[in-house]
């Protein structure tokens, strides 16, 4: 394991951590913040398996995401590929994986319980857990973003590629917004990050 990688996780965490990462053939990258995800794993050409996560989150974000990263390369090893991206066995083997780590010495003890609860059946992200996702982001270095469930209907909000949008009604789970340039509409996870503006 890359002697950097101890800088962005939970101090307690590390030597299970190193643990998990003891395979030749698998390396862990930690890359500028990508704005559509949090991490990456891929089966390399040559063989190999890597996987990459963002540099900006905080240490019990990044943990969480070298988990769920490290539990699609444990079950490749186990099942093969063909079976579903974050399906059954993914999960199975991302609840395992996670087990050991979910106690005070790692995690703040606001975030403990929501983590249980969110493993009983893990998401393909944990942004898709919107109580869990706003307990973490308060762990966050400001970053002058707020969630789309927190900006007020009829507010204006810009995305990270410059787009203007209004945010409208909520369907079931995602809220329904409208570009202003186009008029067209869109459906926003209540879990993305924007930037508010007041008017």
């Amino acid at each position: 394991m890359a002697d950097t990688l101890q800088d962005f996780i939970p101090k307690a965490a590390y030597d299970q951590v190193a643990q998990l990462l003891l395979h030749d053939n698998l390396v862990v990258k930690i890359k500028k913040e990508r704005k559509t995800r949090h991490g990456d794993y891929r089966r390399l050409p040559n063989g190999k398996h890597q996987i990459t996560i963002n540099s900006n989150l905080n240490t019990y974000r990044f943990l969480i995401t070298l988990i769920h990263e490290i539990a699609h390369f444990e079950a490749y090893k186990t099942y093969g590929k063909m079976i579903k991206p974050h399906g059954l066995e993914w999960k199975s083997v991302f609840q395992h994986l996670m087990l050991p780590f979910i106690r005070p010495e790692i995690f703040p003890n606001d975030v403990l319980p929501l983590l249980a609860m969110h493993f009983k059946n893990p998401k393909a992200s944990s942004d898709s857990d919107p109580v869990l996702a706003l307990k973490l982001k308060q762990y966050d270095a400001p970053n002058g973003k707020t969630f789309i469930f927190e900006v007020p209907e009829g507010a204006t909000f810009r995305l990270y590629n410059g787009k203007l949008f209004r945010k409208g009604s909520k369907r079931r789970t995602r809220f329904e917004c409208t570009e202003l340039a186009s008029g067209r509409l869109y459906v926003f996870n209540p879990n993305a990050e924007v930037e508010l503006i007041i008017e």
